[in-house]
């Protein structure tokens, strides 16, 4: 993103593998929209290339519309599809250009019913339906895919979580923290390099009173503090952690709750 300041052309390869290629994405777009072209060579799924010619320089587009963080919206999503309530998102939707809206499909092959709009995502599920476990490819929606995990625990059947190595990349060593809360939680959980599988506890009767450990990271306190949204009761350590993204995150859970 700082490439146009330079004085000369600025070549960026990759090496190894990129890790949230979604992310780099939605920075290329955002570039192309303030007048900044950058050239890619190879697949962006394995060790591409890229070239910001020394030429190129931002203009402003005018105007431009800001939308909603996707990531967060996932833990509202998958609050309506474990509760069975629902629940309208605003500020990202079928025109998105962030990959996290994709999550809303992934809760709607669990069995929660999904409405699209331009700008928004509406979700519920029918009370009758019951959640069911699913195999998914979680590459491209990775902090998302945390959601997930939590939701597997009122699912039907195992979850398996897959192509999610970048989790030991992050803020911690989320493949690690995710099976251990979850174990915590009454779930027996099959780690491997690059993907888990959640099998949910017997009947889905999720143990109470837990102490979530967040490993100061926001997104293991939203994403267990779900659990809360099918009656259970979680003591989250260390709430304030999710200033980093999201700081009422918690007050506007407790708003929602109230309706």
């Amino acid at each position: 993103m700082a490439s146009p300041a330079a004085t000369g052309d600025i070549n960026i390869s990759i090496k190894d593998e990129l890790i949230s290629a979604p992310y780099v994405s939605l920075t290329i777009d955002l570039m192309k929209k303030y007048g900044v072209n950058v050239e890619i060579e190879g697949d962006m799924d394995g060790t591409p290339s890229f070239k910001i010619p020394g030429s190129s320089k931002y203009e402003s587009p005018g105007s431009i519309l800001v939308e909603g963080d996707a990531s967060s919206a996932s833990y509202f999503i998958a609050g309506a599809a474990i509760t069975g309530g629902t629940i309208t998102v605003r500020g990202c939707g079928s025109e998105s250009v962030q990959g996290d809206v994709a999550f809303a499909n992934v809760m709607e092959e669990m069995g929660a019913t999904v409405t699209w709009a331009p700008d928004s995502i509406t979700v519920t599920r029918d009370p009758s339906v019951k959640l069911k476990g699913v195999d998914v490819d979680c590459g491209k929606i990775p902090d998302a895919a945390m959601t997930l995990a939590v939701a597997a625990l009122f699912a039907e059947g195992p979850t398996t979580i897959r192509n999610v190595y970048s989790w030991r990349l992050k803020e911690t060593e989320r493949m690690k923290a995710i099976v251990a809360e979850c174990t915590k939680l009454g779930a027996t959980v099959e780690e491997f390099r690059d993907y888990c599988i959640i099998h949910p506890p017997k009947d889905n009767k999720v143990n109470d009173n837990v102490t979530i450990e967040t490993y100061d990271d926001h997104r293991m306190a939203m994403t267990f503090s779900l659990a809360a949204c099918a009656g259970v009761n979680v003591i989250i350590h260390d709430p304030g952690c999710t200033a980093k993204t999201f700081p009422t995150y918690f007050e506007m859970l407790e708003g929602i709750a109230s309706l």
